[in-house]
C-alpha cells in the first residue's frame, strides 16, 4: 500500500567534493562545484555564471540562449529540488544554479556590454539576491515549506523565483539606468 504522506526530509547534511559528485543533480545545483565555497557562495555562483556566459556568449545565438536558459530551467528546478531532498534543507546556501540560471539572463538581455556595464550588473543582481528588497523578499517568502516539512517541487521552484525576480529587479534599474 502506497504512503499517504511524502517520506520526512533527511537531517541537514553539509555539502561536499563526494556530495557533489554523488548525483548529477547535486553536480548541477551546486553550480559545479562553486557553490562549495566556504565563503559567499551565492557570490561564486554568480561570478561562475559571468565566466561561463563569456566562454558560451561567442557559440550561441539569441535563439541558442534562450533554449540553454528554457532547459536550464527545467533541469535547474529538478536538481536544485533534488538536491535540496538530499541535503534536507528547503533552500541550501551551497544550491546556487538560481544564481547561474538568473544572472545569465541578465547578462544575455544586457549584451553586449562592456566590462563596467557587467560589473554593474554583477553588483545590482548580488545587491538584490542577497538584500532581497520589496519583491526579491515577497518571491523569497512566497515558496518557502514549514520548517521540518519535506521538500517538495514547490520549494525547488522557489529556490529558482527569487533569483529570477532579483534579475528582473536587476534589468528594470539597468533599463531606467540606460533610458533616463
Amino acid at each position: 500500500m502506497p504512503a499517504l504522506h511524502p517520506p520526512v526530509a533527511p537531517a541537514p547534511r553539509r555539502p561536499d567534493w563526494r556530495f557533489l559528485l554523488g548525483h548529477p543533480a547535486h553536480a548541477i545545483a551546486l553550480g559545479f562545484g562553486s557553490g562549495l565555497s566556504p565563503v559567499a557562495p551565492g557570490t561564486a555562483g554568480t561570478l561562475w555564471a559571468w565566466l561561463a556566459f563569456l566562454a558560451l556568449e561567442p557559440h550561441l545565438s539569441a535563439t541558442g540562449w534562450a533554449w540553454l536558459l528554457g532547459i536550464g530551467l527545467a533541469v535547474g528546478w529538478w536538481a536544485c529540488t533534488t538536491t535540496a531532498r538530499h541535503l534536507g534543507v528547503a533552500d541550501p546556501s551551497a544550491i546556487v544554479w538560481d544564481e547561474v540560471i538568473a544572472f545569465w539572463v541578465v547578462l544575455w538581455l544586457v549584451m553586449p556590454a562592456g566590462w563596467w556595464p557587467q560589473c554593474v550588473a554583477f553588483v545590482l543582481f548580488r545587491f538584490f539576491d542577497a538584500a532581497k528588497p520589496g519583491p526579491v523578499a515577497w518571491a523569497d517568502l512566497r515558496f518557502k515549506g514549514r520548517r521540518g516539512a519535506p521538500i517538495g517541487w514547490r520549494q525547488g521552484f522557489g529556490i529558482l523565483f527569487d533569483d529570477l525576480v532579483a534579475a528582473l529587479c536587476t534589468l528594470v534599474v539597468i533599463a531606467l539606468w540606460r533610458f533616463l
